[in-house]
């Protein structure tokens, strides 16, 4: 038996849209907030390398700082949550290494029996220091399709953005010390019933302009 049907994951992504007027009354449940930070941490990644982090904000403090750095957007501060997907700058063998240290504690394997994996993966960081941090930039957005899927199954609305100064991101919460940097970031809560926006129909290209099948 299919865990989801496929009407209703064609339903809710129907559903789901960039939602720009949040209900700022209306807070996510901890159960499904959990499971939503549940759905960020299984996200798939590149050898399973996961050279990310990812910064829930709820402290209003914060949350009006970022506002004021991300063009004054009401999603910030209305949204029950808000997520800062920041990527790993500098990624190095010390991170693949402490990743393959992960595996062998969550696998119960001997260090040395991965030494042919850790050699595969050295690729990923033996480039110029641009190459690697535009590569794990890029990362992050798988989360990120994962986070909006999930939510969208539980019925919570988010929204995607990339509108605002991540530099003033990095500094507020102190991403560049941690060797991190503010690449996108999303918001999720509830739609406000006089979000104009819900109400569009969504506009999509058809699968014959988009798909390709080579059979």
């Amino acid at each position: 038996m299919k865990p989801v049907n496929n009407e209703t994951i064609i339903r809710q992504l129907n559903w789901r849209y960039a939602t720009k007027k949040f209900d700022a009354g209306r807070k996510i449940e901890a159960p499904d907030w959990k499971t939503l930070e549940q759905a960020l941490v299984l996200s798939p990644s590149s050898y399973g390398l996961q050279p990310w982090k990812f910064i829930v904000v709820e402290n209003p403090e914060v949350l009006a700082k970022l506002r004021a750095a991300a063009y004054n957007q009401s999603q910030i501060t209305d949204a029950s949550h808000l997520v800062v997907f920041a990527h790993r700058v500098g990624f190095n063998t010390d991170d693949i290494d402490r990743h393959l240290a992960r595996v062998a504690e969550v696998r119960k394997l001997p260090s040395e029996s991965l030494t042919g994996y850790r050699n595969a993966m050295l690729g990923a960081v033996q480039r110029p220091q641009e190459q690697t941090d535009a590569w794990t930039s890029r990362q992050v957005y798988i989360a990120l399709g994962n986070f909006l899927a999930a939510a969208a199954l539980l019925g919570i609305d988010a929204c995607p953005m990339e509108g605002f100064d991540a530099a003033q991101f990095d500094k507020i919460l102190g991403l560049t010390e941690q060797g991190y940097h503010a690449q996108v970031i999303a918001t999720a809560g509830y739609r406000a019933e006089d979000d104009a926006y819900a109400k569009l129909p969504k506009v999509r290209y058809s699968p014959e302009d988009v798909i390709a099948h080579v059979r």
